[in-house]
């Protein structure tokens, strides 16, 4: 992508004083100098980075030296200050000279940073984006200002940290930078494979349901002494080919409930009243085995409530996780939020190394409308005041997920200075990466804001747009974004950067739209297919690949949606066929199932709506078709959603009868193990090139019942959704 430089001097001007204390660039020749005291790294980037930037605004380029030999104004970049704490700095100007010190780490960058967007008025906004005011003449005011960060460790997701000034201007670290050996989050079974011990020494996993669970996912039985040594030794060998990280993680694996209780562990859990007791302790020994080290752990689903009498020690880093929490308001405000409130404030008393993941995207459907930008900045203050001195603000920022740009600076901001306020940041971004687009996106964001509130409804990060269909997203609000949205294109139509920059930010409106128009028997089919292919084209417009985490295509999604959802030439002999149950699903889904198999309308990517679910069984029942009827094709239609423990179906068997007592065999699928992560919808399908006859059609599913070795939730139940039978 071409560098984009927005030179706009109504928009931005550089913080020049009447009286400079500091001139850099005189009328196109240069005043100065930047000395390194120290040439380091991250002193060599900071004044690599001063350097280009006075260059792209004035066109003259400062020395970069070590020695200060005879020149009259010296910007020096290196040095301690005890004014900051780690990654901040004090930038001086006085008498003709300046000056940048650190307070470690990148803190001559920051600082180099922030002289550039506070003094000198350039602002950085996406990858290779960036605004800047030209001017032959480059003057510094006195300046005495220092900054330290409100985290230590700060992480985001943007596919904008590709650019790399756009990763040193938004202050974001990342975990091969800090983390030994790529070490980070879900270590378990990198560190003690069951795959490698698990048939010699099944004792080393964990015990649930009446026996040991190997599997990929599984986590260790953390009483056993043996498990202590063996990842002790990993440890050590790790470190000393690593000599100069200092943290690992030491973490369960992905997957919920899949804890060890057997007895030793059961007993060490329920004194301390939390199924976090055995991993702090077991921390707490590595810990004390590497004094000089850090060892993180994740306090995450089954392990988020903090123990009732062990404190972590200082060296312990708790990796505390709200992945359960609703995002319509902050966490202190609804009853998911507060159970992780009280976590959150558990830990705080125990420990002041708290490492804070907060999940700030729909995963299921990035590309699509989620709108809490003003629930950012409440979460984020609330974790800096309770000890988090590390923060991941995981937004699933890939290229067309909703505002990835503005939501990846919003919260690279707030986590370096959470007490900003969060409409400010979001103007001034806009200001500069939408331009006169601004005024109809920002009223945009508070109409959804408001709609969404004013209706009551949850936010969930594995939401559907449907959800929503009759609050923030109803189909007069609807017209009303498009509306805002044309505004949008329209102030910006000679501006063909910013017009892209409106364009790839409708994405999501456009996909939400889309998303409901399936889910009515009554639209316009052909504005329908004109949305479906202006999407298709955007996105392949603006290089958007994937919908979702598990990497689902927006062209799979479009080629999907016209055979799946928009109405074909033959129609199912079952709509309106009356469900009766002989294995029925799980509870919550039985009234449901009664219309949702027979409506003529397709489950999408999300399971929350239009699919029907059974839990842990075999599912059976059968559809009366009020009449015998004849047809030579049957289908029943399955979503695979692994990371919701959702598997398709071992085996579907058809039957049919004309008085639902006799039933002859029309015939059966039977599916492969299937390991791939993208969401699929499969079909089981028998034909007969004869016609067949009947008024009841019997469908038997076989499902897996218990997730397998391989997987999340492996010596759990397992499900399947079924969410349409189809007979032509």
């Amino acid at each position: 992508m071409r560098k984009t430089i927005i030179t706009a001097a109504a928009l931005m001007c550089a913080a020049i004083t009447v009286y400079p204390q500091m001139t850099l660039v005189d009328r196109g020749k240069t005043k100065a100098r930047i000395v390194l005291t120290e040439d380091n790294e991250a002193n060599r980037q900071a004044a690599d980075l001063l350097q280009d930037f006075v260059c792209r605004i004035s066109g003259a380029r400062l020395d970069i030296t070590t020695e200060p030999g005879n020149a009259k104004h010296v910007i020096t970049i290196g040095g301690e200050t005890d004014q900051a704490g780690e990654d901040g700095f004090t930038i001086r100007c006085l008498d003709g000279n300046a000056s940048i010190t650190s307070g470690g780490d990148k803190g001559a960058i920051y600082g180099v940073v922030t002289l550039l967007e506070k003094y000198l008025g350039v602002d950085y906004y996406a990858d290779d984006t960036f605004t800047l005011t030209e001017s032959q003449t480059v003057e510094l005011p006195p300046i005495e200002h220092s900054e330290t960060p409100a985290f230590r460790y700060r992480q985001s997701q943007s596919y904008c940290t590709k650019d790399p000034i756009y990763k040193l201007w938004m202050r974001l670290d990342e975990p091969n930078e800090v983390f030994v050996d790529g070490m980070w989050v879900h270590t378990f079974d990198r560190l003690l494979s069951s795959d490698i011990y698990g048939e010699e020494h099944p004792e080393y996993y964990a015990y649930f349901n009446g026996r040991r669970n190997l599997g990929n996912h599984t986590q260790w039985c953390l009483t056993n002494p043996d498990v202590f040594e063996i990842v002790a030794g990993k440890l050590d060998s790790i470190f000393k080919a690593n000599p100069g990280k200092k943290i690992i993680s030491v973490s369960q694996n992905d997957g919920n409930d899949t804890y060890c209780a057997c007895d030793e562990c059961k007993a060490v859990n329920e004194y301390e009243g939390s199924q976090a007791g055995t991993y702090v302790r077991f921390m707490n020994k590595l810990a004390a085995r590497f004094p000089d080290k850090e060892i993180s752990t994740l306090a995450y689903l089954f392990t988020m409530k903090p123990p009732r009498h062990t404190r972590p020690l200082p060296n312990v880093n708790i990796m505390l996780c709200d992945i359960d929490c609703k995002r319509e308001v902050p966490l202190t405000d609804n009853a998911s939020g507060r159970e992780f409130v009280d976590a959150l404030e558990g830990w705080s008393a125990i420990s002041d190394n708290i490492f804070v993941w907060d999940y700030c995207i729909n995963f299921d459907n990035m590309v699509s409308c989620f709108p809490n930008f003003h629930i950012l900045q409440d979460n984020i203050r609330l974790f800096h005041q309770h000890n988090a001195t590390m923060h991941f603000a995981q937004a699933g920022g890939t290229r067309g997920c909703d505002f990835a740009e503005m939501r990846a600076y919003v919260l690279s901001k707030l986590m370096w200075d959470p007490y900003q306020d969060t409409d400010s940041l979001m103007l001034h971004f806009m200001r500069g990466y939408y331009g006169d687009a601004t005024p109809y996106l920002f009223r945009y964001h508070k109409i959804m804001e408001g709609a969404l509130l004013g209706s009551r409804g949850e936010l969930w990060i594995y939401d559907s747009p449907i959800s929503h269909k009759d609050g923030m997203l109803n189909e007069h609000l609807l017209k009303t974004y498009d509306k805002l949205f044309d505004k949008a294109e329209a102030a910006v139509a000679d501006d063909s950067l910013r017009l892209a920059h409106v364009q790839l930010s409708r994405l999501p409106l456009i996909y939400s739209e889309l998303e409901i128009a399936r889910t009515s028997p009554s639209v316009d089919v052909d504005a329908v297919k004109d949305k479906l292919e202006l999407f298709r084209q955007q996105c392949r417009k603006f290089g958007v690949t994937t919908l979702n985490e598990r990497n689902n295509s927006p062209e799979d999604y479009c080629d999907l949606y016209a055979k799946r959802f928009l109405p074909q030439d033959a129609k199912s002999k079952a709509l309106g066929a009356k469900v009766i149950w002989v294995k029925g699903p799980s509870a919550r889904y039985a009234a449901l199932g009664e219309t949702a198999l027979t409506d003529g309308l397709f489950g999408g990517t999300s399971f929350v709506e239009s699919w029907v679910g059974w839990e842990g069984c075999d599912g059976e029942f059968v559809l009366d078709l009020g009449e015998d009827k004849e047809f030579t094709t049957i289908e029943a239609d399955f979503l695979q959603q692994l990371g919701q423990w959702i598997l398709q179906p071992l085996r579907v068997e058809f039957a049919i009868s004309s008085d639902n007592a006799n039933f002859t065999t029309a015939g059966a699928q039977d599916f492969d193990e299937d390991r791939s992560p993208q969401v699929k919808f499969v079909q089981a399908t028998v034909q007969s090139d004869t016609p067949m006859r009947g008024r009841y059609v019997k469908v038997s599913v076989t499902g897996t019942k218990q997730c397998p070795r391989w997987h999340y939730g492996v010596g759990h139940p397992s499900w399947f959704f079924v969410d349409e039978v189809s007979i032509y």
